[in-house]
């Protein structure tokens, strides 16, 4: 309120929780005959809930979505309402800013909100500012085009890729597990990357499948995108481990592994695998801890924020080709000074499928990723190569494996004699079980 011995030459700007207003009040009270006026500017809590975006009609059809809390002005004990000049009232973001869509400052007329004599200002991902010629009860609406309608057949081929993917992680953790016929370094990376994907995979399906229960829990949601963030960095950490692994090994076919051993213990693997993707994630959340948490519960876009994720997986790829391409390039070195007996076709082909199999072992398939752009062939080959990576390392590393085959013959006819001995119900089967 200010009266006609007021000093100030400028009302100082009015705030709430998440809004203020800029207002010309000392203007307004030189045009009334007591010299005086009164400004109340309020928000309330949860309107937007009750006054939805769907009351803003609109011709497009569109997704509308109320961007900010909804707030009121009003000029009491003001004989001469009109103002002198705009209003200007800074609206905080409440919901993930879409920079692809359209804002509009809208003001409630009854039944309705709508935009006459209200306009925005300026905006940026975690405000806006709209001007306004008059005073009512305000808010901040978002249009954004529709999605395209979901395509059925590719969400059925996710689940089941997916699944199939899981099941075959699940499969080669467990061998590597059980099967310890080689306890060298190499398993180790294996391992951990069997069990960074297999909990990165699994917690991204569970979070899609119920997702509309999930989505409004904005701290859940941030969480999981939070730990997916991890989950998936450690899993490219780990190629990468296995990428250096395989690269020393097929530089050293004829050195004794010991010495790799030696130099590059289990725990000091460890460390690194998760150490790096540990640090990235909390630099990210120190920086910008609403970064987290998009619609589908996983980084947000806007500010840069998806580089936190993508920089670290840019690096690993690009040196996983390098590696890779070496790989080959000494492979095919190796192949060519085998004699004709070691290099007959069948263990030719062997060969050329554990090459292009390690190609999407290694991660390198996930460069597809940047190539999609909307096309369909391409994101069904990036959808099932990348959700295959643990049916490509149980087919390497397990079924194309002889000891672990050997393995394997060995626990199949200890079931088999174990079932005959319990058919026949002997003595011998009763001195097995309890041994």
């Amino acid at each position: 309120m200010v009266g006609p011995n007021v000093a100030l030459d400028k009302i100082p700007r009015l705030d709430t929780t998440n809004s203020s207003v800029d207002i010309d009040l000392i203007g307004i009270a030189k045009n009334n005959n007591e010299r005086s006026a009164a400004v109340a500017f309020m928000s309330f809590n949860t309107m937007e809930n009750l006054l939805k975006a769907d009351f803003f009609n609109t011709s497009d059809d569109t997704i509308k979505t109320m961007m900010s809390t909804v707030i009121s002005a009003t000029l009491p004990k003001t004989t001469n309402t009109k103002l002198t000049k705009p209003v200007n009232f800074t609206l905080k973001h409440i919901r993930e800013f879409d920079p692809s869509g359209s804002l509009s400052c809208v003001y409630w007329n009854i039944s309705e909100w709508i935009v006459d004599g209200c306009s925005v200002l300026e905006t940026n991902s975690s405000y806006t500012v709209c001007s306004c010629v008059h005073l009512s009860t305000f808010a901040l609406i978002m249009q954004t085009s529709r999605p395209p309608e979901s395509d059925s057949l590719l969400d059925l081929l996710n689940l089941v890729c997916v699944i199939m993917g899981l099941v075959f992680f699940s499969l080669a953790l467990l061998t590597f597990v059980l099967c310890q016929w080689s306890p060298g370094v190499n398993n180790v990376a294996r391992i951990n990357i069997c069990i960074s994907l297999l909990l990165a995979h699994l917690l991204f399906l569970l979070t899609q499948q119920f997702l509309s229960l999930i989505r409004p829990l904005q701290v859940l949601c941030a969480v999981i995108s939070g730990v997916l963030h991890f989950l998936f960095l450690s899993g490219f950490v780990w190629m990468f481990i296995e990428a250096v692994l395989l690269f020393i090994c097929v530089k050293n076919l004829s050195q004794i592994s010991s010495k790799k051993r030696e130099v590059l213990s289990s725990g000091f693997l460890c460390v690194i695998g998760y150490t790096v993707a540990l640090v990235v994630v909390g630099v990210s959340v120190g920086l910008l801890p609403e970064g987290y948490g998009s619609e589908h519960c996983w980084i947000k876009i806007d500010k840069g924020f998806i580089w936190s994720f993508l920089g670290p997986v840019c690096v690993i790829l690009a040196s996983n080709m390098i590696l890779f391409i070496k790989i080959i390039i000494i492979l095919n070195s190796t192949l060519t000074n085998l004699n004709a007996e070691v290099s007959q076709m069948k263990q030719t082909k062997i060969m050329v499928f554990k090459t292009l199999a390690q190609f999407v072992v290694l991660g390198c398939s996930w460069i597809l990723g940047f190539f999609t752009n909307g096309r369909r062939e391409l994101e069904i080959l990036f959808l099932i190569l990348n959700s295959q990576q643990g049916t490509f390392i149980f087919l390497v590393y397990c079924v194309l494996n002889n000891e672990v085959r050997q393995q394997y013959r060995k626990f199949f006819r200890y079931l088999g004699y174990v079932y005959a001995m319990d058919a026949n119900n002997t003595e011998d089967y009763k001195i097995m079980t309890r041994k």
